[in-house]
Order: structure tokens, then sequence, then C-alpha cells
């Protein structure tokens, strides 16, 4: 290589250079650097091979000069195409060689012309990430961060359930998660099998409430041909899919009586028949349930089975509703509104006013009525601050203003005075989201090109590439 930097490089980024044209080296070096890549070189095989053994598990984008020896240049395209999953890769400065490296397993996603522009640069990055991701994301197991981030909050209560999930999962005892429609019971038992022995095995959600009285029988334990009408083949129940994983049971509580029976016999026994068979199967499942309903006062009322119960509440968890851990809304947004920018669905921020207004909200729906609002928000308002104002009437406070009637497009109105709510703004994040704004319609009325994007602003091209770094505007908004 010509030069041998650390695998720093390769942490900002995921580049690498096949080519020997220092020139091209040091621009792309540069327009790439605005855009948070490294780039490292491979000029022979022992280099490809030096790279990627620092990259590890961060798999690179492969650039391919033109600018290479004969011989090298086969050497490394033979190097290349045995790497194993392929390597994106983008042809540069060079026509054809498309289909005969196609042709030896090496996929090429496009190519660039220099010097490039904004838009042709960040597509053909997109392309070469959304490459890497279906190749790496089939096999790749969810990081516990992951699936916390649905119980995101600093709330006492939240941070019990944490612990509780964290001593109980390792053991095979038996869950009952307890709590209202939308708090994220589901979410709690994912991340008890993740975190159990039994994580490598199917876990297996069954809503017992959506599933009609005759049919939950045959969809829990399988049934055998023939053994109703319509049964035209032998089929496998849930029980048999989550064979060494887990069975999770929601809604448990919606359950009929004679199923509670059935349940209750193979919580006691661990076997069970399917519908048409006398022929016994064991079942090695770890069992989870979850109901919103109250089973000490339906045991009274006679619609559950007492004796399930106590084999079903072994190790009780109960989710807190959204309006007894208000301070968590703020984190859970800013969790909701990440994990939108990460798939490329859009962003959108909110005010403190409108935070203050979301905190003094009842929530019936919960964690789920939350995330639906984020969405519709930033529907609305896509890549904008909402204010209290901009908010849907039932979340906003009694006497809070109403928002301004948007004109007709085709009626000229003159610029209003900006309104400052009641309850104050953050003036920098106000300003920040305006001056991302214009920057984005400057991009997209110059076709991406920076230098004409800075003269719709009226400033130096440097000046806003650098505005562009500090905001990550430069990647794509799929």
């Amino acid at each position: 290589m010509a030069d041998t930097p650390s695998s720093e490089a390769l942490l900002k980024g995921q580049i690498l250079l096949l080519d020997g044209d220092g020139e091209r080296r040091d621009y792309l070096d540069h327009v790439l650097g605005l855009l948070d890549y490294g780039i490292e070189t491979a000029t022979t095989p022992e280099d490809l091979r030096a790279v990627l053994e620092r990259a590890g598990d961060r798999r690179p984008m492969v650039f391919l000069g033109p600018d290479l020896p004969g011989p090298g240049r086969e050497a490394l395209i033979a190097a290349l195409a045995e790497i194993k999953p392929p390597l994106p890769l983008f042809l540069v400065d060079q026509d054809g060689d498309g289909s005969t490296l196609a042709a030896r397993g090496i996929p090429v996603l496009g190519s660039l012309r220099l010097p490039t522009h904004y838009e042709p640069l960040t597509l053909a990055l997109h392309k070469g990430q959304v490459f890497l991701d279906a190749q790496q994301g089939s096999g790749r197991r969810r990081r516990p961060v992951e699936l916390f981030r649905s119980l995101s909050g600093t709330s006492r209560a939240i941070q019990q359930v944490k612990r509780m999930i964290q001593q109980v999962a390792p053991s095979e005892a038996t869950v009952l998660i307890l709590g209202e429609s939308g708090t994220g019971k589901e979410v709690v038992a994912r991340n008890l099998h993740y975190h159990s022995e039994r994580r490598n095995k199917p876990f297996v959600p069954v809503n017992c409430g959506a599933i009609p009285g005759d049919l939950l029988e045959s969809e829990l334990f399988g049934h055998e041909k023939g053994a109703f009408t319509g049964a035209i083949a032998a089929r496998q129940g849930r029980f048999e899919m989550a064979e060494g994983g887990t069975l999770f049971l929601d809604e448990i509580g919606d359950m009929s009586m004679p199923m509670q029976v059935k349940i209750l016999r193979v919580l006691q026994e661990r076997t069970f028949e399917r519908v048409g068979s006398n022929k016994t199967l064991h079942a090695d499942v770890r069992i989870i349930a979850a109901t919103h309903r109250n089973l000490e006062q339906a045991i009274r009322d006679g619609s559950f089975r007492e004796d399930l119960f106590y084999r079903l509440n072994v190790f009780p968890i109960e989710m807190p509703p959204l309006r007894e851990r208000r301070e968590d809304i703020a984190v859970l947004i800013n969790d909701l509104v990440t994990r939108m920018e990460k798939e490329k669905r859009g962003s959108v921020r909110l005010t403190p006013a409108a935070m203050a207004a979301l905190a003094q909200y009842s929530w019936p729906g919960n964690v789920r009525e939350l995330a639906n609002l984020v969405e519709r928000l930033a529907i609305l308002h896509p890549y904008g601050l909402v204010d209290l104002a901009d908010l849907p009437p039932k979340f906003r406070p009694e006497g809070a203003p109403e928002p301004l009637p948007q004109p007709e497009a085709s009626v000229q109105v003159a610029a209003e005075r900006p309104r400052l709510p009641q309850e104050g703004l953050d003036l920098k994040a106000h300003l920040a989201n305006l001056e991302m704004d214009l920057i984005r319609q400057a991009l997209e009325a110059s076709g991406g090109v920076v230098a004409h994007a800075a003269k719709h602003l009226n400033m130096r091209r440097t000046t806003l590439v650098e505005k562009l770094r500090k905001y990550g505007l430069q990647r794509p908004q799929d």
C-alpha cells in the first residue's frame, strides 16, 4: 500500500480503493471524508487481505480505479473474486469490465465519474450499504441493547422491570406478564427469550384472543389430515414449532374454559396430542403468558381457572402504564425518532413546550399510542420542529394555542412574525432545524451540487460543506 493507516480509517466508514493513482486517492479521500467515510488503498492481493483483516466485521465497499498495471490488476480482481460473501464494487473513471466482473462473482453496483457530485456519490454509498446489510443482516443476532430500546427510560418502574427480566431469564420458570394494552408485554417476552439458554431456538407468539375458540386447539397443538372438515393435510401446531424454544401465549385471559383445561394439562405433564391423533408428543418449551385482564377478578367471576392461574403465576412481571412513568416519555420519543431515522422513514423534533404537553397527557394507549403519534408527526412535519400548537388537539392542554391555518398554495401571503409559545422554546434547536430545512431545499433546487446550493444560500462552498457535515445532511434521505 502507498501508506499503512490504522484500522481507524475503516472505523469511520467502509471504502477500499483499488487504484494506484495518488491524485485520485487524495480527491476521494477528501470528498468521502466530508461524508464520514475513511479510505484505505490496496494495489496487491496482500494489501487487500491486510485491509480486510483489519476491517473485521465492518466489511468495506470497493472502488476499482483504472490505474493499475495489467498483472497487478488481474491479481487483485482474482483475489476479490475469492471473497465470500462478495463485496459491493463500483467502477471509478472507466467503462466496461462490469459484465466480466459479474461473471466472476463480483457484483458491480455502479460507476462513478470524477469529479463527482453530491447526489450520484451518496446514491452509490447508499446502494453499497443496502447490499452489505442484505449480506450480513440475515444471520446476525440482535444485541440486547436493540431489544431493550423499547423498554427505554430511567423511571424506577421500568428499571425494576429490567432487573426482573435479567433475574428470571436464565431460569426455566413460567412467567406471567401483566399490564394494559400497548405497554410492551411482547417486548418483555422477547427479552426473556433472548437472555435465556433457549435464545438460539424459536420464539413463537400466539394471540389467544385473536383466534376463534374452535380453531385455537388446532393452532396450538396441530392436527392430522381429515381431523375435521377442511383439514386436507397434517399440520404442526405452535407447540411443535416452538420445540426447544419459547411459546408466548398473549392475552391468555381471553382463552375459553375448555382450552384452559388443555393448557393446564400441558403445563403439568409437558405432553399433548394433535387434533385427530392419539399419539402423545413431548413439549420441550418454555411458557410465557401475558394478559391485560385482572385474572384474580376473572377467577372470582368464574371465567378463569384458579389452578391454571397458579401454574402461570410462578414469576409475575407487571408492566407499568405510560402515565405512571411520565419521566420516560422524552427518552422514548428520542429512541422512536432515532429508530425512524435508521430505517430511513423520516425524522422530526419536538420543542420543550410540546414535550411538556405530552408529559401531561394520560396515554390510554400507552407506548403504542406514543409510537403512532411520533410517526404521524414525522409525516405531517417531515424533518421539522413540532411546537405545542402543532400537536393534535387531544394532546394539547386546555387553553393551548391553535395552529395557524395554512394558506392555499395559489395565494401569496406575507411572511408572519415568528410566534413565541407562552412556555418558551429551545431557540438553538429551532434555528438549527430552520437552517437544515433551507439547506435541504437549496440542495434539491441545485440537483445535489454543493457549489450551486451554496450560491442559492449566498455562502461560501466550504462553509456549506461544514454545515452538511454538522447536520448529517450529506447522507441520503430515502
